[in-house]
């Protein structure tokens, strides 16, 4: 069986709760995983002890309700100590759900480290076309939403404003996916090459907004104001907040129409 690897990157308080938890999961399932990753915060500076949960995921070239319940023991004591339950997936089951979950892929392909066996999500590869998709379907689908939403609250004059940053900050992943697509495909403007080669998109809020504006030709300072409101007070950069509405869901279907034309 292989040895651990990079737990000498991790913050020292991570290495320590999970190199024992490792451990007895290999102890668990022996050569029937095939790899072990660190996801999320953990894997860099983000990561803030007690408060960051751990992320593992772990790939098993088979996987049975057996499996499933020889780990509750273990997984129930890391939880204890902020070890999330890990995600489980064959490696089969990995190769052929890329088109079906592509951000998830693609987010865990950028910020992953490898603790065991073999990096299968290093040369991982995403088509862009499923990206777009799902680009398409949650910025049309949240537009759809935000509207029936203001045809409940709009005649109470109240929750236009908490409607807004709730929308805003629901597609922000979105955003951050459409600067994937309009930065990083090979070729440029082509879903042709299917490959990603352009850097990860920022993370800050702001960032994204200035990016994603940019790009697709938006009125940045209609996120960016509602990114900085702080005060519930149905304003939003000192005007009515359903003024603002009007503004943010023009942006929007700007930004539908756009996304459909990629």
């Amino acid at each position: 069986m292989e040895n651990l690897k990079n737990l000498d990157k991790l913050d020292i308080r991570a290495k320590k709760a999970i190199e024992l938890y490792l451990r007895e999961l290999l102890k668990i399932h022996q050569d029937n995983i095939v790899s072990i990753f660190l996801c999320g915060q953990a894997t860099g500076r983000d990561y803030v002890h007690k408060v960051s949960n751990i992320n593992l995921f772990v790939v098993l070239e088979k996987l049975e309700f057996q499996d499933l319940q020889k780990s509750l023991k273990l997984v129930s004591r890391g939880i204890n100590k902020k070890i999330a339950a890990p995600l489980f997936l064959t490696r089969k089951h990995m190769e052929s759900s890329t088109d079906v979950f592509p951000i998830e892929f693609l987010e865990m392909k950028e910020s992953h480290l490898l603790l065991y066996g073999e990096d299968l999500l290093g040369p991982l590869e995403i088509n862009p076309a499923n990206i777009r998709l799902f680009c398409e379907e949650q910025i049309k689908g949240k537009l759809i939403r935000i509207r029936q939403a203001y045809l409940e609250i709009g005649l109470k004059r109240k929750g236009i404003e908490a409607l807004l940053k709730e929308s805003l900050t629901s597609l922000t992943p979105v955003f951050r996916n459409l600067i994937r697509l309009s930065t990083g495909i090979d070729p440029p403007n082509s879903f042709k090459g299917r490959v990603l080669k352009g850097k990860a998109p920022p993370v800050e809020k702001q960032e994204i907004y200035i990016q994603v504006c940019t790009e697709f030709d938006l009125d940045g300072n209609v996120f960016l104001a509602i990114l900085r409101d702080t005060k519930n007070d149905e304003k939003i950069d000192a005007q009515d907040a359903e003024v603002f509405f009007e503004r943010y869901i023009a942006q929007i279907q700007k930004l539908a129409i756009a996304v459909d034309q990629l």
